[in-house]
């Protein structure tokens, strides 16, 4: 699927394309109605009659509409428009940590800043019940204000929250399938790396 500038979904003009990748296209759009950049995520066009693809991006739209945190992206709105399924996400001026990654290492003080930053979004997400479960450098953006943690779309959400000191909530209905391993293997938790690497060795 491209969505030529100029194009529209909805009141939201389309710019030019922002990335893509296998859960989703990003695209610059505006706001017309509010007169502001906005960033609209679609499901690419070999995926968008996938139910379990569609109720995934539905399901990320219901993650990211819970939390309110500075350094979680902000979910502006969702829709349909011709058969296109979308979110519509603040646009985030700055680049991913991957891209900065590639030109070399980051200093000591930018690590431990954005250390703490991806740790307290991380926490926020958990505390509402949320797992992101594919935090890599590709998915937290660095802008001025400090880092973005981005895409929702392998969340795993809980049926309620966690509170400190209480008992691991229950999970929601899986969009996986049983056994299945969803990330990305260099960035997951120790204990799911650990799972993977078993499977795949058991092939």
């Amino acid at each position: 699927m491209s969505l030529p500038a100029g194009s529209c979904l909805g009141h939201y003009e389309i710019v030019g394309p922002l990335g893509a990748g296998g859960m989703g296209e990003v695209y610059k759009a505006r706001d017309t109605r509010l007169e502001r950049l906005v960033a609209i995520k679609v499901l690419p066009e070999h995926l968008s009659d996938d139910p379990a693809r569609r109720e995934r991006l539905e399901r990320e739209a219901k993650a990211v509409s819970q939390l309110n945190h500075a350094h979680i992206c902000t979910l502006h709105d969702i829709g349909s428009e011709n058969g296109i399924d979308f979110l519509v996400m603040e646009h985030l001026e700055g680049e991913t940590l991957a891209d900065r990654l590639a030109r070399g290492a980051l200093p000591l003080d930018e690590v431990l800043r954005y250390a703490a930053q991806i740790a307290e979004a991380l926490d926020a997400a958990h505390r509402g019940g949320i797992v992101h479960r594919d935090p890599k450098p590709g998915n937290i953006m660095i802008t001025k204000a400090g880092v973005k943690l981005t895409d929702f779309g392998l969340a795993k959400l809980q049926s309620v929250p966690v509170e400190v000191g209480s008992a691991a909530p229950t999970a929601a209905k899986p969009l996986t399938q049983e056994g299945a391993v969803m990330g990305t293997v260099p960035y997951m938790a120790p204990t799911r790396a650990t799972t993977f690497h078993w499977m795949v060795g058991s092939l």
